[in-house]
């Protein structure tokens, strides 16, 4: 049974910082694409940041510059640092992998941006 469980979310000020982790279970986590996802209220999941098994990554232009995806495959654990955040970046924010031709999601970890 595969299982996703983030943590890291919370309330910050704008200008913040945090730090999303994910921890995976029943899956081989280093061959696994992992990923974050945010959707905002009444608005549409969109992707934040992938890190392939390889260890390639990519971010999203909203966050380009702010934040870092990484990953430790010895903790089977993929995080999300986040700087400099802006009331903007308020969402639930997802973690996601892919293996093989499955996809599997974790509960979703609320940010709050606001002063």
């Amino acid at each position: 049974q595969v299982q996703l469980v983030e943590s890291g979310g919370g309330l910050v000020q704008p200008g913040g910082s945090l730090r999303l982790s994910c921890a995976a279970s029943g899956i081989i986590f280093r061959l696994t694409d992992m990923a974050w996802y945010r959707q905002a209220p009444g608005k549409q999941r969109e992707l934040v940041a992938i890190i392939t098994r390889m260890g390639y990554t990519n971010h999203a232009d909203s966050v380009k510059g702010r934040s870092t995806i990484s990953r430790d495959n010895a903790k089977n654990t993929v995080y999300l640092q986040m700087n400099s955040l802006k009331p903007e970046d308020t969402a639930v924010y997802y973690c996601n992998a892919h293996y093989g031709r499955d996809d599997y999601w974790g509960q979703g970890t609320q940010v709050t941006v606001s002063s």
